[in-house]
């Protein structure tokens, strides 16, 4: 069925599928399917509601969009050429997939300046824009004051039948209908394809049904291909919900326009090819060749950057009210949003001696928390319902809950991979908060997609992970984390530190923060049993990541190297060892990433090539260490899974003793 002529909004839709379906052809690989099916809902929300500066795609108060479907980013950067954001040049399109382009396979937050949130793994990107829906709301409630309204956006998201089949899309959109966000709204791509096929092979709940249990506000547009006025008239009416998310079910055909291929998994993830391209350009009234967008269309979207300038022209004028108004609020605002520290805010950080009480690192880091939480507002999160057993509540500063936006700890429930989602969602929203999570460290392995992502994408949060080793005792090995420290360390642009006592818990945590404001999540190993507090340990020398505890007379007989819980074991048998006229330096070293990126002179000063001496001590797996022990050092380490026993059992079993340390040594002195 040709069409003869296109109405201006028939064109620019037209527009948006024509990039795509020319891009992934050049770049012979991509998935044209979505953008083609999805291209009326995602003009409708561009050219009518979405509020975004394309001159400034950081302008504070623009609405965030999140296509969470990321396999269909040619959908966003066809939409994003077309309004004139300067990242996304036609060159850059069809530059599609390619080395160093700017419009990368998935949507990428670092690459693309426009683009909110890394979206690959599905379900991802909604459960980041539940994040991203939190820190409005918390913004806002902080800030926003009778007279004068600073923070007002929404959160749109396009997911698709993948995203909600996918289970951290379940925990974020129920916790998102709890918390009642109600400038959250969601349109569903409902095509009925995945890469398998027909849905119907293996998706056939009532998704609809399900977002009313969560308490979200549900829609339908039923024919989501040409029904334009459907599609504004169901956004519009989510908008006017406040006190509930909205999903819009748009029902969809994917690869709309081509006449064979349309409804199939062949356009979900495959260029439609030279043939079939030349068939849906007829199909489609399309005479256009590729990458020629017809005036009329890119007149009318360009538009968007006068509408853009002059929304943020108006809400600049409130910010100057609000600067004059509120002025102590407004140097905090913008401090915030600037990502900058307040002088001196390390200052307030306990510091230890070893006459103090020895204390599990998690009860150090929730002094730190609480230390922290008067002087760094932007502290915000909470625990998958284990708050009491990882002490991450921020006391005195009240949980987020509907009506209480404002307070900063938040209650995710048991839903860690939902939570990670959700706090790298909140670190990208552009606010200067620094979400924390927190869990047992043995079930990051539910949570490990997200905490690739935040390395990947670049997001500041701090991870807070307790029970550390085979000492958290009786719930035996499903929760004694052993190969899990050794995994983590593997993900690039993640520090990772396990903390000996109270002052190198308070240096990781300087080291957190400080990260956070540079992009970058940390995680923190944290034990369950109390920690002697050690007399060389020292907030500062953390950030390097290791250092010298002990120091020997002269050139070391053999090194010890610990890590959190077992540095105090290499203490005391340096001790006995020294007693018996050995040269013994015991070196902490609480985070690998940090010693790797000291420089070579001081690598050389704490492990210096010459001493080949050296016995590793760590309660997990030996993976990795060889390059610190080298050929002629040892491991005390576990190689195989814990067991259900007290937690000093459990260690004096797998040989984390003073005297398996001191024999092991002796061994390797010969």
């Amino acid at each position: 069925m040709a069409v003869a002529t296109q109405t201006l909004e028939e064109l620019c839709i037209n527009s948006i599928r024509f990039l795509a379906i020319d891009a992934v052809e050049k770049a012979k690989s991509g998935h044209p399917g979505l953008p083609m099916g999805a291209a009326p809902m995602a003009f409708v929300l561009w050219d009518q509601f979405l509020r975004f500066n394309p001159k400034n795609p950081k302008w504070y108060n623009r609405d965030r969009f999140v296509l969470s479907a990321g396999h269909g980013c040619m959908l966003q950067y066809a939409l994003m050429y077309l309004v004139g954001y300067d990242s996304v040049t036609l060159d850059d399109i069809k530059q599609f997939r390619q080395w160093e382009s700017k419009t990368p396979g998935h949507p990428e937050n670092f690459e693309t300046p426009g683009v909110e949130v890394t979206t690959g793994p599905l379900g991802q990107g909604i459960a980041n824009a539940v994040g991203l829906a939190m820190a409005e709301a918390h913004m806002a409630a902080k800030f926003n004051k009778p007279d004068v309204t600073l923070v007002d956006h929404y959160t749109y998201v396009i997911l698709g039948d993948g995203c909600n089949m996918e289970g951290v899309s379940g925990e974020a959109c129920s916790l998102a209908g709890h918390l009642k966000l109600g400038k959250l709204i969601a349109l569903y791509d409902d095509n009925h394809i995945s890469i398998d096929g027909s849905t119907d092979i293996s998706f056939t709940e009532d998704v609809s049904k399900r977002f009313e249990a969560y308490g979200w506000h549900v829609l339908h547009v039923a024919n989501g291909n040409t029904d334009l006025e459907g599609i504004a008239k169901a956004i519009a009416e989510a908008k006017s919900v406040t006190d509930r998310p909205t999903m819009i079910k748009v029902t969809t055909t994917i690869g709309y326009g081509s006449p064979n291929k349309a409804n199939t998994a062949g356009v979900h993830g495959a260029a439609l090819g030279d043939s079939e391209i030349k068939l849906t350009r007829e199909n489609l009234g399309w005479s256009y060749d590729p990458f020629v967008i017809p005036e009329d269309a890119l007149a009318h979207m360009r538009q968007a950057g006068d509408r853009g300038a002059s929304l943020e022209a108006e809400w600049q004028e409130t910010w100057a009210q609000y600067k004059t108004k509120y002025a102590a609020e407004a140097a905090e605002f913008d401090r915030l949003v600037q990502d900058k520290l307040p002088a001196g805010w390390d200052k307030v950080l306990p510091t230890y001696t070893p006459e103090d009480k020895a204390l599990a690192s998690r009860k150090h880091s929730e002094n730190c928390l609480n230390a922290l939480a008067p002087v760094l507002p932007e502290l915000f999160g909470g625990s998958a319902d284990l708050t009491h057993s990882n002490l991450t509540e921020l006391k005195g500063f009240g949980d987020f809950q509907p009506g209480s936006y404002q307070n900063r700890n938040v209650r995710f429930g048991v839903r860690e991979h939902g939570m990670g989602a959700i706090c790298n969602g909140i670190a990208l929203h552009g606010s200067g908060l620094i979400p924390y999570g927190a869990t047992f460290l043995v079930f990051t392995d539910y949570m490990r997609g997200a905490i690739r992502l935040s390395a990947l994408a670049q997001c500041g949060v701090i991870w807070v992970m307790t029970h550390d080793s085979i000492a958290l005792g009786e719930d035996g090995p499903t929760h004694q984390p052993v190969e899990t420290v050794a995994s983590l360390r593997a993900i690039p642009n993640l520090t990772v530190l396990r903390p000996a006592d109270g002052n190198e818990t308070s240096g990781a945590y300087k080291v957190a923060i400080e990260n956070a404001k540079a992009n970058r999540p940390t995680l923190l190993a944290l034990s369950r049993q109390n920690l002697t507090n050690l007399a060389g340990s020292s907030i500062d020398s953390v950030a390097k990541g290791a250092y010298a505890v002990i120091e020997c007379n002269g050139t070391p007989d053999i090194i010890l190297i610990g890590t959190g819980s077992e540095v105090d074991l290499c203490v005391k048998a340096a001790e006995q060892l020294t007693s018996e006229g050995k040269q013994v330096r015991v070196v902490s070293m609480p985070s690998w990433e940090l010693f790797a990126a000291q420089d070579a002179a001081y690598k050389e000063s704490v492990l210096p090539k010459a001493v080949k001496k050296r016995l590793a001590v760590e309660a997990g797996t030996s993976f990795g260490w060889c390059k610190f022990v080298g050929d002629e050092g040892d491991m005390i380490a576990v190689d195989r899974f814990g067991a259900s026993a007290p937690g000093g059992t459990c260690l004096t079993k797998f040989g984390f003793t003073v005297e398996n340390v001191v024999a092991k040594a002796k061994a390797l002195l010969g």
